[in-house]
């Protein structure tokens, strides 16, 4: 063997001893998250009930569903806007539609909330668990990174994740496929070697049919999508994400 052999052969050796024995001998190498899949924006959407007590579930309940189709009406028009613009303006919107008075402060202190989010309670424990065992973790999301590193710093994530995934990237949203792309790009992984964890039913279907292993988070009890594609699993907590990922090994 010669001296160029000898070295590559001793690094591989060295990265194959530096890789953890729980992730060489799985077929799950990395895991992927939908920003709410991790972070609680129900302080968020509370806070509007307070701020306007008779109209604010209906204001919270137009305000969530534009918000989401703001985001793919942008995909689909080519016409980009970050989260937090597309939440404004969805914001603005709903109040319009339900004819309630938004002043310019009670609109700010809403969109603040934004960077003041923690995860769910259940969260924390499990990502630590699965970083423990040499996962790969990632936030894939349509957040902005400055958001994604307030609710780390909020919640003392620091460290635990490998990317920060942000649709900023790509200037398109989910279910876009060049959205989960970026996870195979940052891993440099195959598509079926990473698992997505979804908040939405809509979301999970775009992961499943883009090729990841899908475990769908429905926190809410909502009805499964009819979308022709059914995520691998669906749970109602994160505490059944770790024996998912075993299971898929």
């Amino acid at each position: 063997m010669n001296r160029r052999g000898f070295v590559g052969a001793a690094m591989a050796t060295s990265a194959a001893q530096m890789m953890p024995a729980w992730a060489a001998s799985r077929r799950i190498k990395a895991v992927a998250f939908d920003g709410l899949a991790l972070f609680d924006p129900r302080p968020i959407f509370s806070t509007a009930e307070k701020m306007f007590p008779d109209r604010g579930a209906a204001l919270v309940a137009s305000w969530r569903t534009h918000l989401f189709e703001y985001t793919w009406l942008r995909t689909i028009m080519g016409n980009y806007a970050d989260f937090l613009r597309v939440a404004e303006d969805a914001l603005i919107f709903a109040a319009n539609s339900e004819k309630i008075a938004l002043p310019s402060d009670k609109r700010q202190r809403l969109m603040a909330g934004f960077m003041d989010m923690k995860t769910w309670p259940d969260v924390v424990p499990v990502l630590k668990r699965l970083k423990n065992r040499g996962l790969g973790l990632a936030p894939l999301n349509d957040f902005t990174v400055p958001m994604l590193e307030a609710g780390i710093k909020n919640s003392d994530l620091a460290g635990v994740f490998d990317h920060l995934l942000s649709t900023d990237a790509v200037r398109v949203y989910k279910p876009d496929p060049r959205t989960y792309q970026m996870a195979v790009d940052a891993f440099k992984l195959q598509r079926d070697e990473i698992a997505f964890v979804a908040f939405a039913g809509w979301d999970a279907a775009g992961a499943k049919i883009f090729g990841f292993p899908t475990i769908w988070v429905n926190r809410m009890g909502m009805p499964v999508e009819q979308l022709g594609q059914m995520p691998d699993k669906i749970a109602s907590s994160f505490a059944a994400l770790s024996s998912f990922v075993d299971r898929r090994g």
